[in-house]
């Protein structure tokens, strides 16, 4: 009888090579002992013998899949069941189209439960920023997977949020990313994490997503089960919202006839656009004012109004163009991939960011819903002119001596026109009311250039234009 114990990381590998040793040793499935990390032994069973390598047979790419996904599965039969489908396999080489084969069937449930546990991870995992000692801002999260998922999900959570340090904390398995690096430590029991004001703000979206009028209890919670709502700060208003749900729905019932017809509509926000700029006298006021703000459609699907920050009597003024996915649940201008890319690019030519004043365009995020993403969509003229109102009185607050306009709507609601923005780039113009605008490329544009040598030319001229910036407010 052979015994073979697979290691806790990289297990399907072991198991895979295991396996092609034991055919290669015609070991039938009735001969092997299958264990599992440092688990209990069998008590009547052979020492561990080491696991032999061969070359096994060729087998269905299905059938390689299949094992990858299974051998993470917490069934203590996985591997065996594995190995005894796999020892028929070399006889049948149909079997994996076999749909009325009970073993392959009971390995298609177990590997749809993982399938069923990665993508709870990748939509349950939550994080919390914890203290920031380095550069890149740390994060930490709980998980509890039903199974041994976190090792093939290393790679996923990686490329997601390869912008920061984290840690995600499970009973079985710690993956921690540090510095663009992978690592794997033991389980722990739940860390008592900080308190993240973030979590308001993700809940403050997750209302604003709720649609009343659409809610189905059965389907919510089976996609969002139970056991992860303890994990999920947006859970506790769950109930809430659908105690809720039925009185919500019969008000936007009787508000859906008073809601004026499209063309009604742009006429009124024509008629809005030509109102006085607001009485404010400061940034703080402002932003209050901009908080009922109802000029465009865009408040309606945004988190929350994105007002730009920064010291009131700044010489600088930097221009983008709208809140993106990350500005949105922040409340924060330019906290995203494309504000990361400008600090970076800013640094190098001695443009001190907290010395600007730091806006958008647009104040509301514009986008399309995908799945569970929200896909940036460019604003639309309406839209640019409706919250020029709004920059424009930012404007006159802070009266820089130089504005940076960044990308097509920047340049577009500061002079007019944001045609031709490749030609224009690394000049100056003016506003209608005569302040100078530097013209330049958005930081958005350099991540998006897909050639490799189109992008280091873009971002020259981008460095070159800041730097431009720079000289011209030391003159």
């Amino acid at each position: 009888m052979e015994t073979i114990r697979l290691p806790e990381l990289g297990t399907a590998s072991a198991w895979r090579a295991a396996a092609r040793g034991l055919l290669g040793q015609e070991v039938p499935p009735d001969g092997v002992i299958w264990l599992y990390g440092d688990g209990p032994g069998d008590l009547f069973g052979d020492a561990p013998s080491p696991i032999a390598t061969g070359q096994g047979p060729n087998v269905p790419k299905s059938f390689v899949q299949l094992a990858e996904s299974v051998c993470w599965h917490s069934d203590c039969e996985r591997f065996a069941r594995l190995y005894a489908f796999l020892w028929r396999l070399r006889a049948q080489p149909g079997l994996m189209q076999d749909r009325g084969d009970e073993a392959l069937a009971r390995l298609r449930i177990l590997e749809k439960a993982v399938h069923r546990d990665k993508h709870k991870m990748k939509a349950f995992v939550r994080f919390r920023e914890i203290d920031a000692e380095g550069p890149r801002r740390r994060f930490a999260a709980w998980f509890e997977p039903a199974h041994h998922i976190v090792e093939p999900m290393a790679g996923f959570f990686a490329r997601r949020f390869g912008d920061m340090d984290w840690m995600i904390a499970t009973p079985g398995r710690t993956l921690i990313f540090t510095g663009g690096e992978v690592s794997l430590a033991p389980g722990q029991p739940k860390p008592d994490f900080p308190e993240d004001a973030t979590e308001g703000l993700w809940t403050t979206y997750f209302r604003n997503i709720f649609n009343p009028a659409r809610l189905k209890i059965q389907a919510m919670q089976s996609e969002m089960p139970r056991k992860y709502w303890k994990n999920l700060p947006e859970a506790a208003a769950i109930p809430e919202m659908i105690a809720g749900a039925e009185a919500r729905a019969r008000e936007m019932q009787l508000a859906t006839p008073s809601l004026a017809p499209m063309r009604a509509e742009r006429i009124s926000e024509r008629l809005r656009m030509t109102e006085e700029t607001p009485a404010a006298t400061d940034l703080e006021a402002l932003r209050r004012e901009a908080e009922g703000c109802t000029r465009c459609p865009l408040y309606r699907d945004a988190t929350q109004v994105v007002m730009g920050e920064g010291p009131t009597d700044a010489p600088l003024m930097i221009v983008g163009e709208q809140p993106g996915d990350h500005e949105d649940l922040a409340g924060r201008p330019f906290v995203g991939p494309a504000g990361q890319l400008f600090d970076e690019i800013a640094g190098e030519v001695g443009l001190d960011r907290s010395q600007a004043f730091v806006t958008n365009a647009v104040k509301h995020f514009k986008f399309a819903p995908r799945g569970k993403r929200r896909i940036h969509q460019r604003p639309d003229t309406g839209e640019v002119q409706a919250c020029k109102w709004w920059l424009d009185a930012e404007r006159t607050l802070v009266r820089p001596k130089l504005i940076l306009a960044m990308g097509a709507t920047a340049v577009a609601s500061l002079t007019g026109s944001g045609q031709g923005i490749l030609k224009r780039r690394g000049h100056f113009e003016r506003t209608e009311d005569g302040m100078e605008v530097l013209v330049t490329l958005h930081p958005s544009y350099l991540l998006r250039v897909p050639n490799a040598e189109a992008k280091a030319a873009a971002t020259r001229d981008f460095r070159a234009d800041l730097a431009l910036a720079v000289e011209r407010l030391s003159t």
